[in-house]
């Protein structure tokens, strides 16, 4: 086994392999960027080293610095972790010419996998089953729109060298082939060096089943069962389960067998996933092998009571898989929901900003053998994988991902039924983030029901996304006593002599409290009055009682106000009051109706950037009539395309930025004549 290992990752990813190290008593070496120079990854190594500026390119992908630090350090493997330099085949070379283990597959495997297309080829070789597509080396774009005319649309087009979603597009008509083209395309070229793409004939309402594979140098290869990943968004993973639900013990079994099958085909040596899309029938076809860890592994390691990191390690240090087929088995169910900072409402848009409060439900960081959380084969009912901390920064250089919150249960009722109550528990002030919605979807119909396709948020769309009604009073009365506290009030039954204020001789106290609701953006006030021993809190025309106290926790409030008796938590943020109470999130921010009024979007000619990022594409001319919604730009952040169309019908009168440039959360973007 390795003494050192280096970690050329950063994030959540990072941390999950330098726990398993430390474990195992092997040293551990970070690197970082400028921007991550006081991240939690480099915390959790024993030795950190700088490789450069804050953007990717500038540093998590530079193989030479990464090269140097392994050898500075003495580290004798490199754990590539996912994304970055984890499938790339010049990483990989790079470290075995240096005499450093790559703790991966061969070059050979990554390279064979690497390519789609290639892939397709020896996948139909290992009679493992593919979906009707093209997957040649002529890139004509005339010939690609004729070979998308011959398979029949809707057609899916695919970055040859792609994964994570990127480089992905549906295309429903013929018309709509060439933009579709052009914009798969550029995203490729952006994400991965490579625009070349492959068509696939678009299935409807498909799965999305992936298998977990192992192979050792010693001819051992097994699977480690299959996930369900088919909830997506942008293509991009949003909730995994293991086992998948509602798959019968033979295709399990004949899914798992091609998995192992399309493995041996390329003599591929360490952990690997294995894609298939999966009709309604049970017939699935290969789709992709990913040469990696996926980012979903926790919830096979829930269930099957194994390290896979430790596997990694194992296997790259030349030994034997610690398990045969025959050995390896499923202990209940597994759920894993990815926290991401993003904005759903506004079409995932990535958000951005320092995390002013972080509170995740009880849980631990790594469960499978970690010390004093007991043996392998042990799981705790809730694990954490985190790459940040309250006060880090969510920044635009790097994925938007705050944490992995993976439930496990003995049966999928039991994991879903946990997965909601830790959604519940989960609290961030900073970023917009999802919670709100997986909680949605958790609680859906189809998703409880095991109803599962890749096009789940989209045609429950209009569900996920209704409002919702939420506990408004009992909120408003935590926030009013967090207030009342912070300005100097005190509790029912406190001494008068103690409180700085809300006290008159021989007469009663009213204070009105103007608020305003920052999700539905309405101003109101609320009248708190204390009358002796009597306290009351008016909103609305309707005057109840109205006690409050501090809790024993951080940050905590219990109130009653009327019948009602609630105990949450309120983070105040300036002027802002977050509160966490049954289960949801609202906000409200104190102001001074005086001086306050509600904030009001800009006019309907004004186009502003929805997020930080790079204009990438400007879709029309100065002077170009448009109508509401029409594309005017194209926008990339975090590798990801974003386009943005006209708010209202008018003349488009300048571009206020060229492509290329970087623009900022709220800029304006052109200046458009409305009517």
């Amino acid at each position: 086994m390795f003494n050192k290992i280096l970690i050329a990752n950063r994030g959540e990813i990072a941390c999950r392999v330098a726990a398993t190290c430390k474990r195992l008593g092997i040293a551990s070496v970070a690197v970082y960027s400028d921007a991550d120079a006081n991240a939690k990854h480099v915390a959790a190594c024993d030795e950190a080293v700088h490789i450069g500026g804050s953007t990717a390119a500038e540093s998590y992908l530079r193989v030479e610095r990464i090269i140097e630090a392994a050898r500075a350090t003495g580290a004798q493997a490199v754990h590539p972790g996912y994304g970055f330099l984890s499938e790339n085949e010049d990483f990989a070379h790079a470290c075995e010419a240096a005499g450093i283990v790559f703790i991966g597959p061969p070059v050979e495997a990554i390279a064979a996998m690497g390519s789609k297309a290639a892939a397709k080829a020896l996948m139909h070789a290992a009679a493992v089953p593919l979906v009707p597509g093209y997957h040649g080396d002529d890139q004509d774009p005339e010939l690609l729109h004729r070979e998308a005319d011959a398979i029949g649309y809707p057609v899916l087009l695919k970055a040859s060298a792609g994964g994570g979603g990127k480089g992905m597009r549906v295309v429903e008509r013929t018309e709509d082939f060439a933009a579709a083209l052009a914009s798969c395309k550029r995203e490729a070229a952006s994400s991965f060096g490579n625009d070349r793409v492959l068509i696939e004939k678009y299935l409807t309402r498909p799965r999305h089943v992936e298998v977990q594979v192992f192979a050792d140098r010693h001819g051992g290869a097994v699977y480690l069962f299959d996930r369900d990943c088919s909830v997506q968004r942008r293509h991009q993973k949003v909730l995994e389960e293991a086992p998948a639900p509602g798959l019968s013990a033979e295709v399990k079994r004949e899914m798992g067998e091609a998995a192992v099958a399309a493995a041996r085909a390329v003599n591929y040596v360490g952990a690997g996933t294995v894609e298939f899309i999966m009709t309604s029938t049970g017939d699935f076809y290969f789709m992709e092998m990913n040469t990696r860890l996926q980012v979903e592994h926790p919830v096979t390691e829930m269930v099957t009571g194994q390290d896979l990191v430790e596997w990694q390690l194992r296997v790259a240090a030349d030994e034997p898989l610690p398990l045969s087929q025959e050995q390896l088995k499923i202990d209940g169910h597994a759920i894993e929901a990815r926290i991401y900072a993003e904005h759903p409402a506004r079409g995932f848009l990535p958000s951005t900003g320092t995390l002013k409060h972080l509170r995740m439900p009880e849980g631990v960081e790594f469960t499978i053998g970690a010390a004093g959380l007991g043996e392998p084969g042990r799981k705790a009912p809730v694990r954490i994988d985190s790459g940040v901390r309250e006060g880090d920064a969510i920044t635009p250089f790097y994925d938007p991902m705050i944490a992995k919150l993976i439930v496990h249960g003995a049966t999928r009722e039991e994991a879903l039924a946990r997965m909601n109550r830790a959604l519940r528990a989960c609290e961030v002030v900073g970023p917009h983030t999802n919670v709100e919605f997986l909680q949605r979807i958790v609680t859906s119909e189809p998703f409880a029901t095991g109803d599962l396709d890749t096009g789940l948020i989209e045609r429950h769309h209009d569900a996920l996304f209704a409002p919702v009604k939420k506990p408004f009073k009992e909120a408003l009365a935590l926030a009013c006593a967090a207030l009342l506290t912070r300005e100097g009030g005190t509790a029912h039954g406190a001494s008068p002599w103690d409180a700085l204020s809300h006290w008159r001789l021989n007469s009663g106290y009213t204070q009105t409290l103007g608020w305003r609701d920052v999700e539905n953006e309405s101003v109101f006030t609320a009248t708190f009055a204390r009358d002796g021993a009597t306290q009351t809190l008016e909103h609305d025309g309707v005057s109840e009682g109205f006690t409050w106290s501090e809790g024993t926790g951080q940050h905590e409030y219990r109130a009653t106000i009327g019948d009602a008796r609630v105990t949450g938590r309120v983070f105040i943020d300036g002027d802002t009051f977050h509160v966490f109470c049954l289960g949801e999130a609202l906000a409200f921010e104190w102001q001074n109706l005086l001086a306050h009024a509600a904030d009001a979007e800009g006019g309907e000619g004004r186009l502003t950037a929805p997020m930080p990022g790079k204009v990438i594409a400007l879709l029309v001319e100065p002077g170009t009539v448009v109508e509401k919604g029409t594309p005017l730009i194209v926008m990339e952040a975090m590798k990801m395309e974003h386009t943005i169309g006209a708010p209202a019908a008018g003349t488009v009168k300048e571009f206020l930025y060229a492509v290329g440039d970087q623009v900022a959360d709220g800029a304006q973007l052109l200046v458009l004549d409305v009517g």
